[in-house]
């Protein structure tokens, strides 16, 4: 059967290749080699294969499964989340003009910010949840890219990808969209119209909390896109195999654990609404979220396994719960297989965080347990 004719839960089972025909093997080889033979007559004995700074097996095997699961063109992977981002917005020139939704990831409105700053580039911040005031900005005039991402980090909201890829039209801009808290199993952007789909591949997509990665998939082969293809070989922001490999490992039970870790969520967001020590959970499975009924369309499979939730009280008594959680380890990440927790407002203070704000990662363990050890932390 033709890749292309798989479900994403089969596609994924198989990635890399059912079977090495080399050994017989029925995961794919490691070939960590730098750098590859050529023949007498000096051509390189495998064509495909000269040096590992853009030439790379697993890499590649990784590349063409996430272009597959987005209905992509292509996919090309970094070494970082972050070094995908960053490859992306080096192909603004000087002088020209990004539109970025506020309230994501910390980490990429601080780089995206600086590097702005740096090279004279326009930067214009918008809720893009509010498909109105995104469609403002981009009426305001001509731009290079518009970033958003959906459901947002903390804030879990959810933006109208459609919507955004008509609005980006507008001011003649790339639509990208940074779906790493949904996975290519809850939503596909590029589908909806979207440009180029980011996720950091080190959260769920591996979902082991052990490699870092990035990757961008791009709906079609456009001049941005071989830019970037080629800076990435020039420069060297590439994934070593060894890394590829665990991430291809890693992809194989993408479905199992995204189904586990959605269904957590849900019973998990629903006790935690109606705990009398929590003021309001973000979760777009709830149905008091103002934008479920759009993450209901958007995201059919499920709504995402991160969700923010707001302790009643002081900074010190969302401290005091996360402290007492047993379970949820106090660490920065998302999308692995434990079940994680994190005081948002201590890692960025200045950006309007809640200070009794504490976001949840969901892993895999039994929901009941899980939802106990918020229970005796929040008080029965």
């Amino acid at each position: 059967m033709d890749a292309k004719d798989m479900q994403p839960e089969t596609l994924l089972a198989q990635a890399g290749g059912a079977i090495d025909l080399a050994s017989g093997g029925v995961v794919p080889p490691i070939q960590p080699s730098t750098t590859f033979a050529r023949g007498e007559d000096y051509q390189p004995i495998n064509p495909a294969n000269t040096y590992a700074r853009d030439h790379n097996d697993a890499v590649r095997q990784a590349e063409a499964v996430l272009s597959q699961l987005e209905g992509g063109e292509a996919a090309l992977l970094f070494p970082t989340g972050m070094a995908a981002i960053a490859a992306l917005f080096r192909t603004v020139p000087n002088g020209g003009r990004v539109i970025v939704q506020s309230g994501i990831y910390w980490g990429a409105t601080k780089w995206i910010r600086d590097f702005c700053e740096r090279r004279q580039v326009v930067m214009d911040e918008v809720d893009a949840s509010d498909s109105a005031a995104l469609r403002a900005a981009c009426e305001a005039g001509p731009a290079q890219i518009v970033w958003v991402e959906t459901p947002s980090n903390p804030w879990l909201r959810i933006t109208d990808i459609a919507a955004a890829a008509e609005a980006a039209k507008q001011a003649g801009a790339l639509l990208a969209v940074d779906s790493t808290a949904a996975s290519p199993l809850l939503s596909n952007p590029l589908k909806l119209g979207a440009d180029v789909v980011m996720h950091s591949t080190t959260k769920v997509i591996n979902g082991h909390s052990d490699v870092l990665g990035g990757v961008l998939v791009t709906r079609e082969r456009t001049p941005v896109w071989e830019e970037i293809a080629i800076d990435r070989a020039s420069a060297g922001a590439v994934m070593g195999p060894f890394e590829a490999w665990l991430l291809l490992r890693g992809m194989r039970t993408l479905p199992v654990r995204v189904e586990r870790m959605v269904d957590n969520a849900m019973k998990i967001s629903e006790f935690l609404k109606d705990h009398p020590r929590v003021e309001a959970v973000l979760y777009p499975g709830v149905k008091s979220h103002p934008q479920h009924e759009l993450a209901t369309k958007q995201m059919p499979q499920g709504y995402g396994f991160l969700m923010s939730f707001l302790v009643k009280g002081t900074r010190e008594d969302a401290l005091r719960v996360a402290g007492k959680l047993k379970l949820f380890h106090s660490a920065t990440s998302l999308g692995g297989v434990e079940s994680l927790v994190e005081h948002r407002h201590t890692i960025e203070p200045h950006t309007g965080i809640p200070e009794s704000l504490l976001r949840l990662s969901i892993g895999v363990e039994k929901a009941e347990d899980l939802i106990a050890d918020l229970g005796q932390a929040l008080g029965q």
